[in-house]
């Protein structure tokens, strides 16, 4: 694939390798909700540069103008792809776009001139993303070929679905289109992520709002109504080619993390619950002749617990499920990062093997029924479990926060979600976890909003694909 424009933004990576070895990120941002919708959620700036005054502390907080978004995921106008595809007049990482799962708004913020106080400069209404696209509930977003491609949970003016992918442009954020053109068998939707030089798009499957707004329904588990497939398509036209079923005793088909490496062609997916066992587990998906197959390669077994420390929807089970609810994967394709917000453990992955990981390490804050205190504080019984990754470029530090989603907390956690975020530094050489005590932003912090992803200054992990080697 040639190089096809030059750019002034040194934190767009030709290759894997150029990112792991640019400078280190100064900077997070995270998103936060009110969960009453009382207040306005806010994008905060968080110092991460060990060598600040202020290092892991919130240094900004930027409010929304309305209320009721309930901000989930986020992410760049631009990453390194944009090397390959000529959509930009100028590529930037610049801009932060910020969908509200809740309100479908979605809201841009410009973090130029000033990183630490990023501008709000344009909000996109609902009504715009339901007449030019048919969707509605914006979830994840990444830069690609063609725009900005924004998966979503819902159809448009309340349908309940198929939710899909909407295109937006890559400069002015103005919804274009739907993304695909022939839809196949694919109605629930989640993520969104691609091979690149293969011309492949991958996406995944929760449920439609109403399955997922309200919390988990245990009805629907039981009846394994939720997402258990993964779907591939031609990138360059969103034609569907391929269903893939993983089995419906494994629901909730959620995050997707392609190798980096930009002739590679597997990655790995991660499921939230069996109701076989209540076990999590983590499937790698391969090419297989002319289509792909999918293994599983990890299972996390439940662990048992006593009933008086469990919520009510765990109770009649006697035990806490992983609920495997985020990966990540390094830049050099080496390390597999994977959070059990159920059981608050964080686990760690040598993957050099991708169809044989081997577990090297985990650390445990919060859960449902442990309650693990950070190691800054441990006195206090953490709420919540390592849920949202971030991984930096070069794979040494894991950003995790503790909110999955505003009435799924209350259902895990009905005592409460009080917001942290955790930093640990990770042995990349031989493998290890251990948290920073310095870095532990909580509670007051963030001013009682509830946390949920976080991105890097200059990139990070699960936001970059690459088209050179």
């Amino acid at each position: 694939m040639a190089d096809s424009l030059s750019h002034s933004d040194p934190t767009l990576y030709r290759t894997p390798a150029e990112a792991v070895a640019a400078p280190p990120e100064k900077l997070a941002y995270v998103v936060g909700f009110d969960r009453a919708a009382r207040r306005p959620d806010a994008l905060m700036t968080v110092d991460a540069d060990p060598g600040s005054p202020s290092y892991g502390r919130v240094v900004n907080t930027a409010r929304l103008p309305g209320l009721g978004d309930e901000l989930h995921h986020f992410g760049w106008n631009a990453c390194s792809s944009a090397l390959a595809h000529a959509c930009h007049s100028d590529p930037q990482r610049r801009f932060l776009l910020l969908p509200g799962l809740r309100s479908s708004r979605l809201h841009v913020f410009d973090t130029r001139p000033d990183p630490v106080r990023p501008r709000l400069v344009k909000v996109i209404e609902a009504d715009e993303l339901a007449a030019k696209a048919g969707y509605s509930r914006p979830h994840t977003l990444h830069c690609g070929p063609g725009g900005v491609f924004l998966s979503c949970l819902g159809g448009a003016y309340g349908a309940e679905g198929p939710g899909g992918v909407a295109l937006l442009d890559h400069e002015t954020f103005d919804v274009l289109r739907p993304w695909e053109t022939d839809r196949g068998p694919q109605h629930l939707a989640y993520d969104v992520w691609w091979h690149l030089g293969h011309d492949i798009a991958v996406t995944s499957e929760w449920g439609t709002p109403a399955m997922v707004e309200n919390g988990l329904d245990t009805e629907l588990l039981l009846r394994r109504a939720y997402g258990h497939a993964l779907h591939f398509w031609e990138l360059g036209t969103g034609r569907h080619l391929q269903r893939v079923d993983l089995g419906d005793e494994h629901q909730m088909v959620l995050e997707l993390r392609p190798a980096h490496d930009p002739e590679a062609t597997w990655g790995f997916a991660g499921v939230v619950v069996s109701v076989a066992d209540l076990s999590a587990s983590v499937w790698l998906w391969h090419r297989d002749g002319p289509g792909f197959a999918v293994r599983k390669v990890i299972t996390i077994p439940a662990e048992p617990a006593a009933p008086e420390d469990l919520p009510p929807a765990l109770k009649p089970f006697g035990a806490v499920p992983p609920l495997v609810t985020d990966i990540n994967l390094s830049v050099d394709d080496q390390w597999l990062y994977v959070s059990a917000w159920g059981t608050g453990e964080l686990l760690q992955f040598d993957v050099s093997d991708p169809f044989h990981p081997r577990r090297t390490a985990s650390v445990r804050l919060g859960g449902i029924a442990r309650r693990e205190p950070h190691p800054s504080d441990t006195d206090v019984p953490l709420s919540g479990g390592p849920q949202m990754l971030e991984l930096s470029r070069d794979g040494r530090r894991v950003y995790v926060t503790n909110s999955l989603y505003g009435a799924w907390d209350d259902q895990f956690y009905p005592r409460g979600v009080e917001p942290w975020m955790a930093k640990l530094d990770a042995d990349t050489g031989h493998g290890g976890l251990s948290a920073d005590p310095r870095f532990f932003p909580h509670g007051d912090d963030f001013q009682g909003l509830r946390v949920h992803q976080t991105r890097l200054q200059g990139g990070d992990a699960s936001s970059d694909s690459y088209c050179f080697r």
